[in-house]
């Protein structure tokens, strides 16, 4: 039996270490993935995350010359990595479900998967908007709010499916799952109060941890934590990092993820001649950032790996 992520945590005496992976491209083996978190392995995750990738319109020729929009997925097979990463390496697989791109059945069909794989641990997310939608739309047939996506895993939780009949598969352990929580708002949300408001209804529901959006200025995330608690969010709420790598990030990261970054950061970045300055740049401010939410007692650190395991992985060597 899979431990759930609020026992693995209240177990684990300190900070736990934990980090995020994305399925292989479509096509492409998992050799890379593996390597990836080997790399990692030695400081002990008590956890891996698998994120989940919506389809995509896209054009593709016909033999007649014209065009057709089809629907287009280019890393597939969440549910099948976090099996293969639970079963090859014995840690507890955290896969992301999402609204996004996705029907309620298609949800419901992931989750008897994981159910029958035995992995009970997931991360609820409404995901991001289609690149050619101004604003999220929800497949047909689909969630428009992570709290309807929440909605569905507790009735699965308590043995129905999504037409209401009564399953006659044995369910086993419930699943534990997390919601995403943002320091700096929801780009979204008209205020700070109302992102939270929103947060605690989810908590309210049955979400039993929260891993926050990539942050680079302490303080916010400090104020944030403040704010829940003050709120009536008692779970844990685990912070997430992600080192720059690249001099571009820069301006790539504040527009993407709707992020500040502190200006003895960017005045940093700005004196960096390569992207090789840039990555010592963002692995000294990360060690340090580490070392302040982990001298503050924070459960748990969540890193955002993507292209950016070497980074990491000097970070943990450096605080862990």
């Amino acid at each position: 039996m899979t431990m759930r992520i609020t026992d693995i945590l209240a177990a684990h005496d300190g900070t736990a270490f934990s980090f995020e992976v994305l399925p292989p491209l479509k096509g492409r083996g998992v050799a890379q993935l593996f390597k990836n978190i080997d790399t990692l392995r030695e400081f002990d995750p008590m956890y891996i995350n698998i994120t989940s990738h919506r389809s995509e319109l896209v054009f593709k020729s016909t033999p007649d010359g014209l065009y057709q929009r089809v629907s287009q997925r280019s890393r597939p097979g969440t549910v099948a990595v976090a099996a293969a990463i639970q079963q090859r390496y014995g840690i507890p697989a955290v896969p992301h479900i999402i609204c996004s791109g996705f029907s309620k059945m298609e949800t419901e069909y992931a989750l008897i998967d994981l159910n029958f794989l035995g992995i009970t641990n997931i991360l609820l997310l409404r995901g991001d908007k289609a690149k050619h939608e101004s604003s999220f739309i929800p497949n047909e047939g689909g969630h428009a709010h992570a709290t309807e996506l929440q909605a569905q895993v507790n009735d699965f939780n308590r043995g129905y499916f999504i037409d209401g009949t009564k399953m006659d598969i044995e369910t086993g352990e419930t699943f534990c799952y997390g919601v995403a929580g943002y320091p700096e708002k929801h780009e979204e949300a008209p205020n700070i109060d109302m992102d939270i408001h929103y947060l605690k209804q989810k908590v309210d529901n049955g979400a039993e941890y929260v891993v926050t959006q990539l942050f680079y200025d302490n303080e916010k995330y400090f104020s944030f934590v403040d704010h829940c608690r003050a709120a009536g969010i008692n779970v844990p709420i685990i912070p997430g990092i992600k080192p720059i790598c690249t001099m571009k990030q820069m301006t790539v990261l504040p527009k993407v993820f709707h992020v500040d970054l502190p200006t003895a950061l960017s005045d940093e970045l700005l004196k960096c001649k390569s992207n090789d300055d840039a990555k010592a740049v963002g692995i000294e401010w990360c060690i340090n950032q580490v070392k302040e939410l982990i001298a503050a007692g924070v459960p748990s650190i969540h890193f955002y790996s993507l292209n950016a395991t070497d980074s990491v992985r000097q970070i943990a060597k450096a605080v862990y």
